[in-house]
Protein backbone atom coordinates (compact mmCIF):
# COMPACT_ATOMS: atom_id res chain seq x y z
CA UNK A 1 0.00 0.00 0.00
CA UNK A 2 1.18 3.64 -0.84
CA UNK A 3 -0.36 6.82 0.52
CA UNK A 4 0.23 9.82 -1.70
CA UNK A 5 -1.30 13.43 -0.89
CA UNK A 6 -2.04 15.87 -3.66
CA UNK A 7 -2.64 20.02 -2.75
CA UNK A 8 -5.93 19.98 -5.31
CA UNK A 9 -6.95 23.78 -6.18
CA UNK A 10 -10.61 24.71 -7.24
CA UNK A 11 -12.32 22.59 -4.32
CA UNK A 12 -15.23 25.03 -2.69
CA UNK A 13 -17.96 22.43 -1.57
CA UNK A 14 -18.30 19.08 -0.14
CA UNK A 15 -19.63 18.42 -3.66
CA UNK A 16 -16.66 19.07 -5.20
CA UNK A 17 -15.13 16.70 -2.52
CA UNK A 18 -17.84 14.28 -3.61
CA UNK A 19 -16.97 14.78 -7.29
CA UNK A 20 -13.21 13.75 -6.73
CA UNK A 21 -14.29 10.89 -4.40
CA UNK A 22 -16.15 9.53 -6.69
CA UNK A 23 -14.45 9.31 -9.76
CA UNK A 24 -11.01 8.34 -8.04
CA UNK A 25 -12.09 5.44 -6.20
CA UNK A 26 -13.36 4.13 -9.53
CA UNK A 27 -9.96 3.20 -10.23
CA UNK A 28 -8.54 -0.02 -10.44
CA UNK A 29 -6.00 -0.30 -7.77
CA UNK A 30 -7.37 2.62 -5.13
CA UNK A 31 -7.85 1.26 -1.80
CA UNK A 32 -9.09 4.64 -0.44
CA UNK A 33 -10.09 8.23 -1.53
CA UNK A 34 -10.15 11.05 1.29
CA UNK A 35 -10.83 14.59 -0.03
CA UNK A 36 -11.00 17.90 2.34
CA UNK A 37 -11.84 21.66 0.34
CA UNK A 38 -11.24 23.10 3.65
CA UNK A 39 -7.62 21.55 3.64
CA UNK A 40 -7.56 22.00 0.07
CA UNK A 41 -5.99 18.07 -0.42
CA UNK A 42 -6.83 14.66 -2.10
CA UNK A 43 -5.54 11.58 -0.10
CA UNK A 44 -5.60 8.49 -2.01
CA UNK A 45 -4.63 4.93 -0.70
CA UNK A 46 -3.72 2.91 -3.43
CA UNK A 47 -2.69 -0.91 -3.56
CA UNK A 48 0.10 0.17 -6.03
CA UNK A 49 1.86 3.11 -6.33
CA UNK A 50 2.48 3.24 -10.87
CA UNK A 51 -1.28 4.35 -10.99
CA UNK A 52 -0.49 7.47 -9.25
CA UNK A 53 -0.04 8.96 -12.35
CA UNK A 54 -3.69 8.13 -13.34
CA UNK A 55 -5.20 9.69 -10.20
CA UNK A 56 -3.56 13.06 -11.00
CA UNK A 57 -5.21 12.68 -14.85
CA UNK A 58 -8.61 11.72 -13.26
CA UNK A 59 -8.67 14.68 -10.71
CA UNK A 60 -7.30 16.99 -14.02
CA UNK A 61 -10.32 16.00 -15.87
CA UNK A 62 -12.92 17.29 -13.22
CA UNK A 63 -11.44 20.78 -13.43
CA UNK A 64 -9.80 21.01 -10.83
CA UNK A 65 -5.61 22.48 -10.41
CA UNK A 66 -2.82 19.99 -8.24
CA UNK A 67 -0.02 22.00 -6.95
CA UNK A 68 3.22 20.85 -7.34
CA UNK A 69 6.02 20.40 -5.12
Amino acid sequence: MKEICFKVKGMVCTGCENRIKKSVIKLEGVEDVKASYEEGNVIVLLKDGSIEETVKEAILNLGFEIEEG
